[in-house]
């Protein structure tokens, strides 16, 4: 088998188009047979919270909760009370005293692929399970270097690029997340301004679950020769997911956001995209596309679509945003 046959071999998407390949590292569900998964898990989210949950040009509805993201939470209270158990076991083991330790939970994909609806709608449902878990999200856009930094760096055009992240802050705010301190702050950032708001600030304290949703996070750097400790920002990850689409669907949703800003945000006076409320239709169609053929194309087959086959989940979405397969990891 050549190389190229084997990485087609490792590929969810080939995998269920020919059958699902016994090299594969996943199982392969269709929608259908991942709904029955649900079993008896109610419904806590009404129509009216979906709509305040889901994202703009990033439609989520009722059903697809159902038939997704309802089995989905399932599956991950089981891995959460697996992962608990665990973690007594080895604290008694050890002598440990024992410290609430959370469940991270790192959420990857393209812009536009609808991330933060996904990261949202998730955070509903796992706070509504038995014992109302304390869920927090947070996105690793705070964790951008200020434009400032870019700018002297000439990284602006490089905004969402791994060299673009100050990942030793993300480390270092991960680390004290997973050793359980309290009051952890996070930087935040705006997307009005389109930069890290420098007098704001979230603070994270010792929640059950946290969700790291962004572009980079299963993103890995070059290995040290020497063998020399390099942590990477998914080392603190407990479970992993993908949020997967081909590129041409991305790229409509990119343009149609894109567009439908134009129309609101963008015409904000504070906005950082200002002038391009000002063009026309088709102005703003071209300056869509040329925003993703330089910056958001090339960083998805640069960085971000590498890491897919590094999630536990991949969850690929067909047309009308819609996940159409869902891919999960063989234990």
């Amino acid at each position: 088998m050549t190389p190229a046959q084997l990485a087609n071999s490792l590929d969810p998407v080939s995998a269920a188009q020919l059958g699902e390949s016994a090299l594969s590292p996943y199982r392969v569900y269709d929608v259908n047979h991942w709904s029955q998964l649900r079993h008896d898990m109610p419904m806590t989210l009404s129509l009216n919270e979906l709509r305040r949950l889901e994202g703009l040009n990033d439609p989520i509805s009722v059903d697809e909760v159902e038939r997704i993201y309802l089995p989905l939470a399932l599956l991950l209270s089981h891995y959460v009370k697996a992962r608990q158990g665990l973690y007594h076991s080895t604290a008694r083991f050890l002598d440990l005293n024992e410290r609430k330790v959370p469940f991270i939970i790192g959420l990857a994909g393209s812009v536009s692929a609808g991330k933060s609806t996904t990261a949202r709608v998730l955070q509903a449902l796992l706070s509504r399970w038995p014992g109302m878990p304390k869920v927090d999200l947070v996105t690793t856009d705070g964790f951008l270097y200020p434009n400032a930094v870019l700018k002297a760096e000439g990284l602006m055009e490089r905004k969402g690029f791994p060299e673009s992240y100050d990942v030793g802050r993300l480390l270092t705010f991960l680390t004290n997340i997973k050793a359980g301190k309290r009051d952890v702050i996070g930087p935040v950032y705006s997307h009005l301004v389109y930069d890290v708001v420098p007098d704001e600030t979230v603070t994270v304290s010792q929640p059950d679950i946290l969700i790291l949703e962004g572009l980079n996070v299963l993103q890995v750097r070059d290995l040290p020769p020497g063998g020399d400790a390099v942590p990477f920002v998914s080392d603190f990850f407990d479970f992993s997911i993908y949020l997967d689409a081909d590129e041409a669907l991305v790229r409509q949703w990119y343009r149609e956001r894109f567009l439908r800003l134009r129309e609101t945000a963008f015409r904000n006076p504070k906005s950082f995209f200002r002038t391009y409320a000002d063009l026309t239709h088709e102005e703003a169609s071209a300056k869509a596309d040329d925003i993703w053929n330089r910056i958001n194309g090339p960083n998805l087959h640069e960085n971000i679509l590498p890491t897919r086959q590094r999630a536990d989940l991949i969850l690929r979405k067909g047309a009308n945003h819609l996940i159409d397969q869902v891919a999960l990891r063989r234990l």
